[in-house]
């Protein structure tokens, strides 16, 4: 099947969640003073914190489309399961948010990036199986190191968000700051490819 339905439905469920979550953000009513934005410095913090976690996502899933020359219905099937963990990040961001970083909004906030973070890998996956463990996704994506780092990381914070909560918060902003890194490996895979030279040391440059 081809790419193109997927790829314009998930910008479009992308675009939404970031409409929803900037929705969060109310302006003070009858106040004009700097100190009314103080109550809602940690909306906006999360806001951004979530922004750009659905910026990476779609830089992501763009690339990862591009490398890709089909989908199947078991991607399409694996496609949904990540829009849906994704879909519940405006909840989670606004829950933290207004409740200032608590210990257990923290706890699930993580928890909807881990598992948003796993349905992607699946989604990963099963396009690699469908395309073969030559195509250009499967030597760009490599060992995905990376990925499974940031997996640990989530789970690291989920474990720490009770007893130490800006520790939590530190870690997921740390795994949004290792994807902000531009990842050129699919762009790097395909120009070898269509240069005619050897994709093969594109997998020694693998998700770190």
């Amino acid at each position: 099947m081809h790419k193109g339905r997927l790829e314009a439905f998930s910008d479009g469920v992308l675009a939404i969640i970031i409409t929803i979550m900037v929705l969060e953000l109310h302006a003070p009513h009858e106040d004009a003073t700097l100190s009314a934005l103080r109550p809602l410095v940690p909306v906006l913090l999360s806001y951004i914190l979530s922004f750009i976690y659905v910026g990476i996502y779609w830089t992501n899933h763009h690339h990862m489309l591009q490398a890709s020359n089909h989908v199947t219905g078991g991607a399409l099937w694996a496609n949904l399961h990540l829009l849906f963990w994704l879909s519940l990040i405006p909840f989670s961001t606004g829950w933290i948010g207004q409740t200032h970083f608590a210990a257990i909004p923290m706890a699930i906030y993580g928890a909807n990036l881990l598992l948003a973070a796993i349905a992607y890998s699946i989604l990963v996956h099963a396009l690699i199986r469908s395309h073969g463990r030559e195509s250009t996704l499967a030597a760009a994506i490599g060992r995905d190191r990376k990925g499974n780092l940031s997996l640990l990381l989530y789970a690291l914070g989920i474990a720490l968000s009770c007893r130490w909560r800006w520790v939590a918060l530190g870690i997921y902003s740390a795994v949004a700051l290792i994807w902000l890194v531009p990842d050129t490996r699919i762009e790097r895979v395909m120009e070898h490819r269509k240069d005619g030279s050897d994709p093969a040391p594109a997998r020694q440059h693998e998700r770190a």
